[in-house]
């Protein structure tokens, strides 16, 4: 299970920097097209909150996995080894069960919402299923990343 979400935590660390790389392109484009062509791009503001959209929840699975996620450990700092083992396997498990409650089975609903009557972006004209779908994709990538951090600490029990 560790090479897998090695493998995931590499892929997702590309598709960030490509999503950085694009929004950075799009909001440049922006810019230029106001403010030096006097006629505003209406899709690249739209893409660009897209990629936001996206860029944010995968940020967010990258950001667990790595530990960079703001946390208080003033009072599990104060607890023994062992109790701030189970203090992390809580932490994981409520994790894990609010990624797949909301993110997962409540994003697929979302999603499945939005394609049936088809919903579609105003300038890009995309199904907004499609943009979505970050939401359990990310939530997936989360659940992941959470068992895997479980399995972890419980063999250090």
């Amino acid at each position: 299970m560790n090479t897998v979400t090695s493998h995931v935590e590499s892929l997702l660390k590309k598709l960030l920097v490509l999503l950085s790389t694009l929004i950075v392109i799009g909001v440049t484009w922006q810019v230029i097209s106001r403010y030096v062509l006097q006629s505003p791009s209406s899709v690249t503001e739209e893409a660009a909150r897209f990629i936001l959209i996206w860029m944010s929840l995968f940020g967010a699975a990258y950001a667990y996995q790595t530990g960079s996620h703001l946390g208080l450990d003033i009072v599990v700092n104060k607890l023994s080894k062992k109790s701030q083992i189970f203090a992390a396997m809580l932490s994981h498990i409520l994790v894990v069960g609010f990624a797949l409650n909301v993110m997962v089975f409540g994003g697929f609903s979302l999603v499945d919402l939005t394609m049936d009557p088809i919903q579609t972006s105003a300038a890009l004209e995309i199904k907004m299923g499609y943009v979505y779908f970050a939401v359990p994709l990310s939530g997936l990538v989360i659940v992941l990343f959470g068992l895997n951090k479980i399995k972890l600490l419980a063999s250090k029990v």
